[in-house]
């Protein structure tokens, strides 16, 4: 778990790609043609890539799926899959402990009389490997904490497999570049990849994008991403766990398992301006701390700011401490006004008048329309794949991260081919020497708190 120093170094490992943000589909909108007050042209929904908002998939052939990482996300996102249309089950599972796995098995029979059959429960560090390995499986859906996301994306990939993948899918550069390079091969194959980032899968949203990118708010000049709340869920040791179990059934409270609140939970904000903006920030500095967090290693608030070529900015904060104030939302500024998700989805001049406001037809649950998209992609062979723009979003949320780790201003080239790694060389259920319980980062220290 030793975090190498990574301001100095510059080695592009793992992908072996031009990372450019020009090779993904986040710059297909540049800077200019984003960011002019008066579009050259009108774009309709369709030329966006809006979504279809069908309240169910399309029937079709029986798609089977995988779930790997049957903890309490996994299980909902595993209903939401099997809510999504017609002929769909969940036929294997993969996890670390039985108690999850049963926990998850009992929920998809007494709900959706969905049965596992024995044969099809695999358990171990490997197991995501012994699902992908069944031809019968049609899509796996990679709900484990996110550290492992990388590798299994690839696997998934590799074995021709159409995927959900939970948000944020890496804790570090290294991981991103694993994820960009599958997320190529995805392509390439034809495969669908739908992403938890579920503001992406909402009309609302994808109405206010249409407008903002058709210039109702002029030229862009900032953004707020929030995510503010109460302190969130956490587990203590228990005698009969060892180090590792410890860590990844308190995963979320782990830095080299969750990478920390900014990017689990404010990947979600992140995400949003990141995408109004089509802009890719060419430094962050931040700050943050631990003041009132109760086990694990990671902070418990953060601000971090970021600042773009043309004198933009982007201020994100995230905060998890009982009794404070609590916000959640996202604002994009502009020349003529600014989008805002604070309350309702709205777009506003700076003398508060409504330039546009979301209908408020009511919406099918995010979460659940999410895996309708999937289905229906797979069905309609309308491919979707959304796996860069969330690797985008959150080496986005990484480079904040590190800014307010170590105190200092960090570019995106530098975020960008960074060697940075989080987690052991091995996995294996057993102490782990490098983890020091409640021992955060200190900014302005070395990067290795155990040093």
């Amino acid at each position: 778990m030793k975090r190498r120093e990574f301001l100095t170094s510059s080695a592009l490992a793992g992908a072996g790609l031009p990372l450019g943000m020009a090779s993904v589909s986040l710059a297909s909108c540049s800077t200019g043609e984003q960011s002019k007050s008066t579009p050259s042209k009108t774009y309709t929904p369709q030329e966006l890539g809006m979504y279809s908002f069908v309240d169910i998939a399309p029937d079709g052939k029986p798609l089977k799926a995988a779930l790997v990482g049957c903890g309490d996300r996994g299980t909902g996102a595993a209903t939401q899959f099997l809510k999504s249309g017609p002929n769909v089950s969940i036929i294997a599972m993969a996890d670390l402990f039985p108690d999850r796995m049963d926990a998850s098995r009992k929920i998809l029979s007494e709900r959706f009389n969905n049965e596992v059959p024995e044969a099809n429960r695999f358990f171990g560090f490997d197991a995501y490997q012994k699902v992908l390995a069944m031809p019968e499986i049609d899509v796996v859906l990679l709900c484990t904490p996110t550290h492992f996301r990388p590798e299994q994306f690839k696997a998934a990939v590799e074995a021709g497999k159409h995927v959900f993948m939970e948000k944020p899918c890496a804790v570090d550069p290294a991981g991103i570049r694993t994820v960009i390079a599958a997320a190529k091969a995805a392509t390439v194959k034809g495969l669908t990849v739908i992403t938890g980032n579920q503001r992406r899968h909402s009309r609302a949203y994808w109405e206010a994008y249409v407008q903002v990118r058709n210039g109702a708010i002029g030229e862009i000049l900032s953004g707020g991403a929030h995510w503010d709340q109460g302190a969130w869920w956490n587990k203590k040791q228990r005698p009969e766990w060892s180090d590792m179990e410890y860590n990844i059934r308190n995963w979320f409270n782990i830095k080299w398992l969750s990478g920390d609140h900014l990017l689990d939970q404010a990947i979600h904000n992140i995400d949003i301006v990141t995408w109004f903006m089509g802009m890719r920030p060419a430094r962050a500095v931040g700050f943050g701390g631990r003041a009132q967090r109760l086990t694990g290693d990671i902070f418990d608030f953060f601000s971090v700011d970021y600042y773009y070529d043309q004198n933009r900015r982007m201020l994100a904060t995230a905060r998890q401490i009982d009794g404070c104030d609590g916000n959640v939302s996202e604002q994009v500024y502009g020349t003529k006004g600014m989008f805002t998700s604070n309350g309702s989805i709205r777009l506003e001049d700076y003398s508060g008048n409504i330039i546009w406001q979301y209908d408020g037809k009511p919406e099918k649950d995010h979460y659940d329309q999410e895996h309708i998209h999937l289905v229906e992609s797979i069905r309609l062979d309308k491919k979707i794949n959304q796996a860069e723009d969330l690797a985008y979003s959150t080496l986005v949320a990484i480079l904040g991260r590190e800014a307010a780790y170590t105190g200092k201003a960090i570019t995106w080239e530098e975020i960008m081919s960074s060697d940075l790694h989080y987690g052991p060389e091995k996995y294996e259920i057993g102490p782990l020497p490098d983890y020091h319980e409640g021992v955060a980062p200190v900014p302005g220290r070395a990067p290795n708190p155990a040093q």
